[in-house]
């Protein structure tokens, strides 16, 4: 089983949600990642001419390096094509059907070795997701969309009014229990949000002591005339030591993100616990960390409410970790004390 395994996300959601809109922007904010996008229906995507470099019937390449694969008959064929190319790819993401369980297809990730569950993203359209719920005929497929979502993107927020989002709030939260939550608008969101692949480099940001730890302020714009930011919490604020603005091409949230290069060795059960009871404020964080036992590496990853801890190659410049969230609400004390001091609670 291989050691370094090609993060998978699954985009879900009802029908006019904003899927479609979501996988536009990934594939024009790719940033010299190699994507493979899997669809059900190319002629929904929409892609830019000038991004197409070749057209074969059931896969699209793009000039940036990523390839759309329509799904046809049978997704774990085509995924396996994805996979058997003979150039890999940084990220495979699939596009669910308006009324699919993205669980379900979510399981091929998990089934594959080859392959990362990254994590479960649905999004909602906030101006129409209230009248749908109460449809007996949608509810079902609306309930179990949230319950499968790792995260969930309020889409379309501009189009409502501050009560309608109160109430939006209370029905994902009891319905999506555990799942993170972010607004937007136009779909447009930090990629860092959807993929590990587009996480920012732990290494880079943490410096060259190791045990310095670095919390920066990243600032991402959804364009110059459309930006927004998530729901306000007041139960996690915290004011980084080492903070920037650092802009990101990519669209979406304001977000903090956390890097720390960690000198002891960890005991990989007890990374697996604190995985199970994240601090609520944590949207992802990945990285290699030494392990106290055999094999000598562990990599850490988790996305929304879902972690693992597996063995990891030996990395060229040592341990590094790299943690993000919403502007204000990343436990960056937690991290810090369990990271640096190795304190469970």
């Amino acid at each position: 089983m291989p050691n370094t395994r090609i993060p998978f996300t699954v985009i879900g959601g009802f029908l006019g949600a904003g899927k479609t809109t979501l996988l536009n922007h990934w594939l024009r904010h790719a940033g010299g990642q190699r994507l493979a996008v899997l669809v059900n229906d190319f002629g929904a995507i929409n892609i830019d001419a000038m991004l197409i470099e070749t057209n074969s019937g059931d896969t699209i390449a793009l000039s940036n390096g990523c390839v759309c694969c329509q799904i046809g008959d049978d997704l774990s064929l085509a995924l396996m094509r994805v996979l058997d190319s003979n150039k890999p790819f940084d990220a495979v993401v699939i596009e669910a059907s308006g009324v699919a369980d993205p669980w379900r297809i979510a399981q091929l990730g998990r089934a594959d070795p080859r392959l990362q569950l990254d994590g479960v993203i649905v999004l909602v359209d906030a101006s129409a997701a209230l009248d749908q719920a109460r449809d007996p005929l949608l509810a079902d497929t609306l309930e179990r969309q949230l319950k499968a979502a790792d995260l969930v993107v309020v889409n379309k927020i501009d189009l409502v009014t501050e009560a309608e989002r109160v109430a939006l709030d209370a029905w994902i939260a009891r319905v999506g229990e555990g799942a993170q939550r972010v607004v937007a608008r136009h779909a447009e969101l930090s990629l860092a949000l959807l993929s590990s692949a587009f996480l920012p480099d732990a290494e880079a940001d943490s410096g060259a002591h190791a045990s310095r730890c670095a919390t920066r302020n990243q600032a991402l714009h959804a364009s110059a005339s459309r930006s927004h930011s998530p729901s306000p919490s007041p139960s996690h604020s915290h004011s980084p030591s080492h903070s920037h603005s650092h802009s990101d091409p990519t669209h979406g949230a304001h977000f903090e993100s956390w890097s720390c290069r960690p000198a002891q060795a960890f005991d990989v059960e007890a990374l697996r616990a604190w995985l199970r009871a994240p601090p609520t404020g944590l949207l992802r964080l990945k990285g290699v960390l030494r392990s106290a036992a055999s094999p000598p590496w562990a990599q850490m990853q988790f996305a929304g409410r879902h972690g693992s801890v597996r063995a990891a190659d030996a990395p060229r410049a040592g341990a590094a970790l790299v943690a993000i969230g919403l502007r204000g609400q990343l436990p960056v004390a937690v991290l810090e004390s369990f990271f640096n001091e190795g304190k469970l609670g």
